[in-house]
């Protein structure tokens, strides 16, 4: 069935999939989740004070924020393993829609799981995290493979930040009633896992109702040996990509840039924790929930401004500025941020630019793809080397942080992943529509 581009409820209906996924990371990864960990792993003196956040894993002690970059990284694995033969399989049957709302109802159902956390049995509490992230990232590959289907070249850029600012929006607005029911109703933080869960699975139906149940005509009928027949759309899709010198030029840089880009994200909150210096647990607290508030909202703002910059100077030049951005930012973290009035200012620069490259990086791919049906495979690609980073970015910096005693020197590692990126971003090769 021939997708419609430009069709205003489509769009829509793609879009609404970031208002209900985007609870994940804001919740899971960044926001609720990260805290309760950390207060749940950590040792107390008598008056609540934290003394220590040492944490036996697998008879091996670590610091407990590394540990949750370890298991972050392991689950990202997972996914680069699996997501690029599941995505040929997608493209060789038309059915992407259906390996979508798997994976959604993957994570979502392991976010609920989280609610038994335990750390008594933390190797064990830590799979529904695993499964909850391979959920929300193999996801991905399928929902942003609709992008170039659903949009015209024009239009790429304004609809997937359009995407980005509902997911920046909806996950905001879950968070904030999440922290009222903490708060204000004093509800165990645990029941928040449940909300993520009924959220992401609940308004996903509007995406699904939606959006066509295949993606394109089949590629064949036999449905035996599925397995290596999508090992071989996407060995088929590989050597199209080895041919296609802008397209893999813009990987190899989008591979190093994103790479600084999600481990910020990951470690962002457990960095502050750690390394700044607050009055008192609850003050901690309620300042890391205001920052990640302010990320969110001013990420919707970032979203249409760098649409606006690509729409003017192209897509490349809006990515160097947004690049160089966070170079300043990873720059300004070592040196300056020790207050928490100096978080509030990084925090705003992290939002303005974390919508804007994230929403640009995906159009920006979308544009240089060929004309095919095998979308899913080609942005199975993206997937990978985004997630490569991700694990390369969240383990160096677990072992730097581990090796030198604190997590602030590992944030000058992340300054040459965004200056790598930019580099290499110079070497990609210019289109009227880049």
């Amino acid at each position: 069935m021939e997708i419609i581009k430009d069709d205003e409820k489509t769009i829509k209906a793609w879009t609404f999939y970031d208002w209900a996924n985007s609870v994940f990371p804001l919740v899971i990864t960044s926001a609720i989740f990260p805290n309760y960990y950390d207060a749940v792993t950590s040792t107390k003196d008598e008056s609540g004070n934290i003394i220590d956040h040492t944490v036996s894993f697998f008879g091996i002690n670590f610091e407990n924020q590394n540990i949750y970059s370890f298991v972050y990284a392991f689950a990202l694995f997972i996914v680069v393993i699996i997501a690029p033969i599941l995505s040929g399989v997608a493209d060789y049957l038309g059915n992407k829609k259906r390996f979508l709302q798997f994976f959604c109802y993957l994570g979502s159902l392991s976010c609920m799981c989280l609610f038994f956390f335990n750390k008594d049995h933390i190797e064990l509490s830590f799979l529904p995290f695993v499964t909850a992230t391979i959920g929300f990232w193999g996801s991905l590959v399928y929902y942003n493979s609709y992008l170039p289907q659903i949009a015209s070249i024009e239009n790429q850029d304004k609809v997937s930040a359009r995407g980005f600012a509902l997911g920046y929006f909806g996950s905001s607005l879950l968070l904030i009633l999440c922290l009222i029911s903490i708060m204000v109703l004093h509800i165990p933080a645990k029941y928040s896992f449940l909300f993520v869960g009924i959220w992401w699975m609940g308004f996903a139906q509007y995406t699904f109702k939606r959006l066509p149940n295949q993606s394109h005509a089949p590629h064949g009928s036999d449905k035996s040996g599925l397995v290596m027949k999508g090992f071989k759309e996407l060995i088929k899709v590989a050597r199209q990509v080895v041919h296609l010198k802008q397209l893999r030029r813009f990987l190899y840089s989008y591979f190093f840039y994103n790479m600084g880009v999600q481990t910020v994200m990951v470690v962002a909150v457990l960095f502050a924790r750690n390394e700044i210096v607050w009055t008192d647990e609850k003050s901690k607290t309620t300042s890391l929930i205001i920052s990640i508030l302010i990320i969110q909202f001013v990420g919707i703002l970032g979203s249409f401004v760098f649409s606006k910059l690509s729409k003017k100077f192209g897509n490349l030049k809006a990515l160097m500025v947004a690049i160089l951005i966070w170079v300043f930012i990873c720059g300004f973290t070592y040196l300056i941020v020790h207050e928490p009035i100096h978080f509030y200012f990084v925090a705003f620069l992290v939002g303005f630019v974390m919508g804007g490259i994230q929403a640009l990086s995906r159009s920006t791919y979308s544009k240089f793809l060929p004309a095919t049906d095998d979308h899913t495979s080609f942005f199975s690609f993206y997937d990978v080397m985004e997630k490569l980073g991700m694990i390369i970015g969240t383990v160096s910096f677990g072992l730097i942080s581990e090796s030198v005693g604190g997590m602030r020197p590992a944030v000058l590692a992340l300054v040459a992943y965004f200056i790598l990126g930019f580099l290499l971003l110079l070497m990609v090769p210019k289109t009227k529509e880049a």
